[in-house]
């Protein structure tokens, strides 16, 4: 679905060019002709190729990811490439967890990840219990002065 200045130019294309062959991939070419100039789809691959999770929380790597495959049609026509370039751009933790679960499609691997997130969250919970308890446990317990002189 299409909207704003996008439906006004699909409005218009579709008088001016030949849209014989009406496939998905056609319609991305013209698009990408008028949106996306060359240079621009450059810039944007070479983003996607260096892409890196770094201080992005998962769900904003991934929609990085996604939107960066759409610009390198080689990694995402191919299963092997895209979840191989997925799990190099991880967190070296995350992908060791991912790694483990031996996911075999982008699908799969994002599922993993998503996973893992959520066990290194539970982990973390438990240890800042662990430390609040212990720290607790550490101090000494003061009495509380009931203004008895013989507890002083």
């Amino acid at each position: 679905m299409l909207r704003d200045d996008a439906s006004l130019w699909w409005d218009g294309a579709a008088h001016v060019v030949d849209l014989a062959p009406r496939t998905w991939d056609r319609f991305k070419e013209l698009f990408y002709v008028k949106y996306f100039p060359a240079d621009v789809r450059g810039l944007l691959t070479r983003e996607f190729m260096s892409l890196r999770q770094g201080d992005l929380t998962l769900a904003e790597f991934i929609r990085k990811f996604d939107r960066g495959c759409h610009f390198v049609p080689l990694i995402d026509r191919y299963a092997a490439k895209k979840l191989r370039y997925f799990m190099d751009g991880l967190r070296p933790t995350l992908r060791r967890d991912v790694m483990l679960m031996r996911p075999v499609s982008y699908d799969k691997a994002t599922a993993c990840a998503f996973q893992a997130v959520q066990v290194l969250r539970d982990i973390d919970f438990v240890v800042q219990r662990r430390g609040q308890q212990t720290q607790s446990s550490s101090q000494p317990q003061k009495k509380q002065f009931t203004g008895n002189v013989s507890e002083a």
